[in-house]
């Protein structure tokens, strides 16, 4: 019985290194060279595997993207749980989350595999199933920022479909503009706005007036 767990458990081992070499030689590549230039052949050379395993774990390139776009997607909800939590208010939490998420567009490997590769290679179906995560995380911090008081109560659901759709489409209109920086600096003023009007404040860091 311990031999055949021992055994399991370095079948499991081996699988998850194989799978993981060949989804961060795949994300070197589509950040480097794109979605459509990388092939198969040249991700097994980079994760240093062969095509026979490479099919044992993926069905093809798409397949290994989508792996590679979720992970993305995995840390953009990591840095937008932390800028929530670093903060005591929620809805300031919340704030704080959608700047970062705004932010993170700029970041070369985010920008690349997540904003100009990710409709193309994926398709916008593929692309919001594999982002509800990150969509009912913020539906979760606007409930929190709800009960405790500091937004007026409202359906979540509909005020988290306008604000995440809102920020994604910013971020890719960020991705693509020739001043990246001036259109995030633009993008962050306009969320101010938005965020004030949805916690019924006459300016951005003013005390409630609703």
């Amino acid at each position: 019985m311990a031999g055949n767990t021992g055994a399991r458990r370095s079948q499991h081992e081996r699988t998850r290194a194989t799978t993981g070499a060949l989804v961060a030689a795949a994300r070197e590549l589509f950040v480097g060279d794109g979605f459509a230039a990388a092939s198969v052949d040249s991700i097994c050379a980079g994760a240093g595997v062969t095509r026979g395993a490479f099919y044992h774990h993926f069905s093809n390139k798409e397949h290994v993207f989508r792996e590679v776009y979720a992970a993305e997607q995995e840390k953009l909800a990591v840095i937008v749980r932390q800028a929530f939590q670093a903060r005591r208010d929620p809805w300031d939490g919340v704030a704080a989350g959608c700047r970062r998420l705004l932010e993170a567009s700029l970041e070369p490997a985010v920008r690349r595999i997540t904003l100009v590769e990710a409709p193309a290679a994926l398709g916008w179906s593929a692309m919001r199933d594999i982002q509800a995560g990150c969509k009912e995380q913020m539906r979760r911090g606007l409930a929190i920022a709800m009960e405790a008081g500091c937004i007026p109560d409202r359906p979540p659901a509909p005020a988290t479909s306008l604000l995440y759709g809102g920020i994604c489409e910013s971020a890719l209109d960020i991705a693509r503009a020739p001043d990246q920086r001036a259109a995030l600096e633009d993008s962050l003023a306009e969320l101010e706005l938005v965020l004030a009007g949805v916690a019924h404040r006459s300016a951005p860091g003013c005390a409630h007036t609703g």
